[in-house]
């Protein structure tokens, strides 16, 4: 695990230590965007020489007024490559914003040999927690520092945007940096002990946690001083744009209607999909976040759309009276009631094809009717949404 070695204690809110930042590289260019990359020291020192330098991929628009706006963009937890971000700087560009893009700590370039990209960002160790969410926020800020020293960006407008990770990581931020005006938090959320205790994703660590006497009270205590939700109510100006998932188990719905409920000027956009399906409809995304940057960036003002198709697919085991227990593929043909209680679903299984039209009571277990073209039977559907 890394150990602070450096930064213990510093305030996530006081203006950092000045540093001389390198002059940037050219990388690449094509007809929407100018790509440079600088790398410069990270606001706190660890055990793991990689994660103290901070590397900063920024995107200029090819067509472009000096200065440009420019939004600061978070990458998602386990980032294996910023191919997700590079279609969000791109999008930016063709509005004729510019974009710099952070690797957060323990990933990509910032991976400790022996590790994978974000395998070391959350652990189950509370304190660790807290270190590489203040890293994060630091380096963040840092970041800023890095873009008012640049005459390429207009200094009076900054964004920020996050997706997952990238977005609890911005939501702070948006709290404690005053040069940044406008957010956009994708698949996000706030109450951090909430999340932990209760995501799909981090079930080995919360037992962990667990034998190590941990309540998710406990653990709430003990997270405060990262927690957004205990800064974010004090921001009382700028605007937002909140996108959620409605069958997210991966940050629970619950916790990223906390986060909205906590912004100044928000608005929302709620899609039909678990945690990762939000990539069918990416480059829709991406363009109405650009959408909202461009508008408020203008003093127009952004309206989000009251909704967005995208596909719910669903995977999970089948178990009916005719052939009992099967895996299944589907996706959802129309859905009503609150949240989509009732809905119908057309599946793939190893044996044929199948509808199934169910009612939930709970995030996966559906008990509901099959019908595989010649007959009909009772069972339980037990999925996962995408």
């Amino acid at each position: 695990m890394a150990l602070l070695a450096a930064g213990q204690g510093q305030s996530l809110r006081e203006p950092l230590p000045a540093v001389a930042f390198p002059e940037w590289r050219f990388v690449d260019k094509d007809d929407d965007m100018e790509e440079y990359g600088v790398a410069f020291p990270s606001a706190m020192a660890t055990a793991y020489r990689q994660n103290n330098v901070v590397p900063v991929s920024a995107f200029l628009p090819a067509d472009r007024a000096r200065p440009a706006p420019v939004v600061v963009v978070l990458h998602y937890w386990g980032a294996r490559d910023l191919r997700t971000e590079r279609i969000m700087a791109r999008e930016l560009a063709r509005k004729g914003i510019a974009s710099a893009v952070v690797t957060l700590p323990y990933h990509l370039q910032r991976t400790p040999p022996g590790y994978s990209s974000g395998q070391l960002t959350i652990l189950p160790d509370p304190d660790h927690l807290i270190a590489t969410m203040t890293q994060c926020v630091l380096d963040v800020r840092r970041t800023v520092d890095w873009i008012c020293s640049r005459s390429e960006f207009d200094h009076s407008r900054i964004g920020l945007s996050g997706v997952s990770l990238g977005a609890l990581v911005a939501s702070y931020v948006y709290a404690v940096e005053p040069r940044i005006d406008l957010g956009a938090f994708l698949l996000g959320g706030a109450d951090l002990a909430h999340i932990l205790w209760n995501s799909s994703l981090v079930a080995g660590d919360r037992e962990k946690l667990r034998k190590g006497g941990y309540t998710e009270e406990k653990l709430r205590e003990k997270l405060a001083p990262i927690e957004p939700l205990n800064v974010l109510r004090e921001r009382n100006s700028g605007k937002a744009f909140v996108v959620g998932a409605n069958f997210d188990t991966v940050i629970p719905r619950v916790d990223t209607e906390k986060l909205i409920e906590a912004l100044p000027g928000r608005e929302t956009l709620w899609i039909d999909t678990g945690h990762y399906g939000g990539i069918f409809v990416q480059r829709r995304l991406a363009r109405l976040v650009a959408d909202f940057f461009s508008k408020e960036f203008a003093g127009i003002g952004f309206e989000a759309p009251r909704g967005i198709y995208a596909p719910t697919v669903r995977i999970g085991v089948l178990a009916n009276t005719e052939d009992g227990f099967q895996i299944g593929v589907g996706l959802d043909a129309w859905r009503a009631g609150d949240r989509g209680s009732f809905f119908g679903a057309v599946l793939v299984t190893p044996t044929q094809p199948a509808v199934f039209m169910g009612y939930r009571f709970d995030d996966r277990f559906v008990p509901g009717v099959f019908f595989d073209g010649k007959r009909a039977s009772l069972g339980l559907f037990w999925s996962v949404v995408l």
